[in-house]
């Protein structure tokens, strides 16, 4: 067996990096269980967008804005989830309005948006609290509620309420910069992990363009390992998922075919 070494291509597409971060006490106490991570994640993956980190943080202004500051300057987007609602304690607007030095105001376009959902006599100064927005920022639809997100530099501020969020990140989809996509491949291994863990390391040490994760189970079906391979070329995915597949094999341990 040998190895190709890795391709190289001048006109390689970018990569672009992003983050997440869940805001809300409501998280951290257990009362809510956060699914707009993995939401976020498969969208992103799809369109060429690399999640990279994911934190989740207090409705405490310091804790929000120490969060935005460090994800902001380390990845092309940061995507917030939470406190943009009509309550006291949904300070995510304030927080991400000081964290970029900026003033908060009545947005009229946020105004006009709620009036399509709410008659004039509903919009109540908590409904209307969802219409201060950033100065400077753009407004993210929402098709839902009417009560939008907004984009302000490269931080998508959207709702912690899942539908609603899944809805603002389709709109906001549009404004994103994209690269490479990557490529995913999934081996099964009826095997106890620790049998196959040298063949997984020198695979990964042959294949270093090729990300290898492996994820063991016990359940009544038996024990064994899930294998995923992620890379941004078809051919050295492929390549990869053969070698490793012999490598298997050949030491008289069972692998499936790739799916």
């Amino acid at each position: 067996m040998q190895d190709r070494p890795p391709e190289t291509d001048a006109a390689q597409t970018e990569i672009v990096t992003a983050a997440v971060l869940v805001i809300g006490d409501e998280i951290l106490s257990g009362r809510t269980k956060d699914t707009n991570i993995a939401t976020i994640a498969q969208h992103l993956t799809s369109i060429g967008i690399r999640l990279c980190e994911a934190r989740v943080v207090a409705d405490d202004q310091a804790a929000i804005i120490a969060a935005l500051d460090a994800l902001r300057t380390r990845y092309d987007y940061v995507f917030s989830t939470g406190g943009i609602g009509p309550t006291h304690d949904d300070i995510t607007t304030d927080s991400v309005a000081r964290a970029f030095g900026v003033a908060v105001e009545t947005n009229q376009r946020a105004v006009a948006m709620m009036r399509e959902f709410y008659p004039e006599s509903e919009l109540t100064p908590s409904r209307l609290r969802m219409t201060r927005i950033p100065v400077g920022a753009e407004l993210i639809e929402n098709p839902v509620s009417k009560a939008p997100g907004f984009m302000i530099g490269n931080v998508a501020v959207m709702a912690g309420i899942p539908r609603i969020m899944t809805a603002m990140l389709k709109n906001v989809t549009s404004r994103l910069r994209t690269g490479e996509k990557l490529l995913s491949l999934s081996i099964h291994a009826p095997e106890l992990e620790s049998n196959i863990a040298e063949f997984l390391s020198a695979t990964q040490i042959a294949f270093p363009d090729v990300m290898i994760g492996s994820y063991p189970y016990s359940d009544e079906r038996g024990r064994g390992t899930y294998l995923t391979l992620r890379a941004v070329s078809a051919e050295r995915l492929r390549t990869a998922a053969t070698v490793l597949i012999e490598r298997i094999r050949e030491a008289g341990w069972r692998c499936d075919d790739p799916e």
